[in-house]
């Protein structure tokens, strides 16, 4: 009886563990996520305090007054350069020509990168403000001055609690998003190997400060560009028979290309050929040799953007073929590459929105918004890393009723709307390192 009495009592104890080491764990796992979701709150805070708040306004002011161009982001990388130097934090440079590549926490696995695109377009600043741009026929008018300055700050708060990051955090400061697809470049440099996810954002001046957008899947399309050179028998327009006229073949070309997306693509799958140029003849009473046309295509999946593609070589080659004409297409990718579409992560999406609710409330994540036939070389790394992109708001304080747009010379930004950019990447990046470090370890 002594002995049967005994093991029931050890039984007892170990239940009695058991259940204690359950709860223990249990309790554990809340305090954790209470500990994400404080880590979220005080990461806005910080963004936010006077010493941050006003170097990074510092920093964007003075991106917008020195504006350049795509691979000419020299004085743009130094700054940052000086700018990781002040806070210790390790950098490669040069990476395609102009980028710069930074690192926060570990060095080792898991390794999430954010980016940020640096260059500005050739168009003369409109506004009259302290500090507008200094240059001639250059302007931030894109707000990747913003998008540097954010990621600045990110990299503030991240170095900050650079003891807590479960892995390695990769800053992307990239050039000539513009111009040429620096993206591609950075792809190709293989900086980004070991990378196994990569969040970027973009200014919106018409979306209120604290407030965010994105989407899961295809959220801005496929760009690409095109020109074709339509050639003939130029000659005197009052004896057309004796020439073949070219404007009559490119005229009929566009007329089919506008075909491609009322007749031959599916009604909801979004499209767009657009002809925006036409260049020929220079006289009133003369049938020209040849005329220009060119223009853009969008689409929002890769084999659309390749038909698209296809199709429009083969309708203004045949058309010039019918009216006796040669013609040639140029895609014009040695110049600027096509971009392919911007694709969200259906995973990162669900990461992106726990992360921006916790930290700006669920009335300010649109988490559904409405696809945008703009282009974004962001797509590039989408094709080798699971990626995601957002829009935060920057809109003005002012109650104008016309907002401009981007790439607007009118262009002008709220500022307040920089502490949410930042804190936004910095606990994107530290809470995916977070859940990702349990797969490292086989957890």
């Amino acid at each position: 009886m002594t002995s049967t009495s005994s093991i029931k009592h050890k039984c007892f104890q170990y239940f009695f563990i058991i259940i204690f080491m359950l709860h223990v764990c249990a309790a554990t796992s809340i305090l954790s996520s209470s500990t994400d979701n404080s880590s979220f709150n005080s990461f806005l805070e910080i963004a936010k305090s006077p010493e941050v708040f006003d170097w990074m306004i510092s920093i964007r002011r003075k991106i917008h007054e020195n504006p350049e161009l795509g691979y000419e982001e020299f004085e743009t990388s130094e700054l940052i350069r000086s700018e990781l130097d002040k806070m210790g934090i390790p950098y490669k440079h040069p990476v395609a020509i102009t980028g710069v590549i930074g690192f926060i926490g570990t060095g080792l696995p898991p390794f999430v990168a954010l980016r940020a695109d640096m260059d500005a377009l050739p168009m003369q600043e409109m506004v009259e403000w302290e500090h507008k741009s200094k240059v001639a026929g250059k302007m931030h008018a894109c707000g990747h001055d913003a998008h540097v300055t954010m990621l600045l700050g990110a990299a503030k708060i991240l170095k900050h609690h650079e003891k807590d990051i479960q892995g390695t955090v990769v800053l992307v400061f990239q050039p000539a998003e513009e111009v040429s697809g620096g993206a591609r470049k950075i792809v190709e440099s293989g900086v980004l190997q070991n990378v196994t996810a990569i969040f970027g954002l973009h200014i919106a001046p018409e979306l209120p400060v604290g407030e965010v957008a994105s989407r899961s899947g295809p959220i801005l399309a496929g760009g690409g560009r095109f020109e074709a050179k339509i050639s003939g028998k130029g000659g005197h327009a009052a004896i057309p028979q004796h020439s073949i006229d070219p404007i009559l073949a490119a005229s009929n070309g566009i007329i089919s290309l506008q075909q491609l997306v009322s007749r031959e693509a599916d009604p909801l799958d979004t499209q767009v050929v657009t002809v925006a140029k036409f260049q020929g003849g220079s006289a009133f009473n003369v049938i020209p040799d040849y005329v220009t046309i060119g223009g853009t295509y969008r689409a929002f999946s890769k084999q659309s953007f390749d038909q698209l593609r296809l199709r429009i070589e083969q309708i203004i080659v045949g058309q010039a073929a019918v009216h006796r004409c040669n013609a040639t297409v140029d895609f014009l990718d040695e110049v600027k590459p096509s971009y392919p579409p911007t694709v969200n992560d259906g995973d990162l999406h669900e990461h992106f929105v726990n992360v921006a609710v916790s930290m700006l409330g669920i009335n300010n994540v649109k988490s559904a918004m409405t696809p945008a036939m703009t282009s974004e070389d962001f797509a590039f790394y989408q094709e080798v890393i699971p990626g995601y992109f957002f829009i935060l708001g920057v809109k003005n304080a002012s109650h104008k009723r016309f907002q401009p747009s981007l790439h607007s010379p009118y262009l002008q930004i709220n500022e307040d709307g920089l502490p949410y950019g930042a804190a936004l990447h910095a606990s994107l990046a530290s809470s995916y390192l977070l859940k990702h470090q349990h797969h490292v370890h086989g957890v």
